[in-house]
């Protein structure tokens, strides 16, 4: 369903490799996720290799990818000549992180990309937060809400505060940790950093689309006045102004959203502009806008259909029948549109009905290879 809306938003579908070079995926573009990757043994490694590593990214040239946005870079990177100025791409597939697994975390787990690569106004965000908005409608997630903010915002914030270049990463950190630590916590964490927290709490408080009205110092206007045009011109989807969204990536450069749900204290997935990260691969920079939905927290959210529509046909059959004949019965089932599983039959019929039911089956038949699809004699599965 989610592939379908986006192909219907005009992106295009490829597939990159779950492996990619070290070097690329510790560039440090990607945030305190790079200490996340799975590496890759180089192969031929002597046990006086291993003595002698000083770092464990010294024995790795490979690693799993931890997003897909770095794969993606280097696809464009190399196919650029092939591709259309405005390339919208579709990425879905697993990537890998080393958390300790939890509600909502996994080590391995799928995302559901949007990327818009060329594309340096705003009809770039414009788009994803539309297609992306969709996606979620279509779901039947409609009480969704966006959050967005801007890294020059946060910037002007932490200029503002005096935070020295060094340290604002750092400090991005903390701030990210604001749902966790609250005010109070992030406050603390800061000034332990030597950061003066003077206007922390006015600027945790600060939200709405009518801040321009009475701007706090540290508010990059243009930034803003680019927050608000978009709110405009996205009248379907809930936007919320949110000056503390940090999102972890490295890479990202201007507008920053992510996905959050009421009954869940974690996001659906997020995104942003990240326009200096393909230079880094290609020589040139090259604008681009991402939009990522996590699957495995739809999932849990997602109310899936018992079957898919069609009449579901458990076929039990004694383990000396044809199978050909079985196989055949089987097909031209299918072939009226059905769904259909052949199951030997079991001394616990019970507990082979109940699992049947449990995985959508609707009906079940005691068959033979004499039975046709005409004679088929079909009782139902309670659920």
């Amino acid at each position: 369903m989610i592939r379908g809306v986006y192909r219907q938003h005009g992106f295009d579908e490829i597939e990159t490799p779950v492996m990619e070079d070290s070097s690329r995926l510790h560039a440090g573009l990607g945030g305190d996720n790079e200490k996340l990757a799975f590496g890759v043994l180089k192969r031929g490694l002597t046990p006086e290799d291993l003595a002698a590593a000083t770092d464990a990214l010294d024995l790795a040239d490979l690693g799993l990818r931890f997003d897909l946005t770095v794969p993606l870079t280097r696809f464009y990177a190399t196919h650029r000549a092939e591709l259309p100025a405005v390339f919208r791409a579709i990425q879905i597939g697993s990537v890998w992180r080393a958390e300790r697994p939890q509600k909502g975390r996994f080590r391995q787990f799928v995302q559901c990309d949007i990327d818009i690569i060329g594309e340096a106004g705003p009809l770039a965000e414009v788009e994803l937060i539309t297609a992306t908005q969709a996606a979620l409608v279509a779901l039947g997630l409609g009480g969704c809400s966006i959050r967005i903010n801007d890294r020059r915002i946060l910037a002007g914030m932490l200029g503002h505060w005096g935070v020295p270049a060094e340290q604002q990463e750092r400090a991005l950190i903390t701030i990210d940790k604001l749902d966790k630590l609250g005010a109070d916590g992030v406050a603390a964490e800061l000034a332990e950093l030597g950061i003066r927290t003077d206007g922390l709490a006015e600027a945790l408080s600060t939200s709405g689309w009518e801040l321009l009205r009475h701007p706090p110092e540290w508010l990059d206007r243009a930034a803003y006045q680019e927050l608000i045009d978009l709110h405009a011109a996205v009248p379907t989807a809930t936007l919320e102004f949110d000056p503390t969204l940090v999102r972890g990536m490295g890479y990202y450069t201007g507008t920053i959203f992510e996905v959050a749900h009421p009954s869940l204290g974690y996001s659906l997935g997020g995104g942003g502009r990240y326009d200096g990260m393909i230079g880094r691969f290609l020589g040139t920079d090259v604008p681009a806008t991402g939009f990522s939905l996590g699957f495995e927290r739809l999932v849990d959210l997602v109310e899936l259909p018992e079957n898919d529509g069609a009449e579901s046909i458990a076929l039990i059959h004694d383990r000396a029948e044809d199978p050909a004949a079985l196989v055949a019965l089987k097909t031209a089932l299918i072939e009226q549109g059905k769904r259909v599983r052949l199951e030997p039959r079991v001394k616990n019929l019970r507990l082979l009905l109940d699992q049947l039911a449990a995985s959508g089956f609707t009906h079940f038949a005691s068959v033979t290879a004499a039975t046709t699809p005409a004679s088929l004699e079909l009782k139902p599965l309670a659920h």
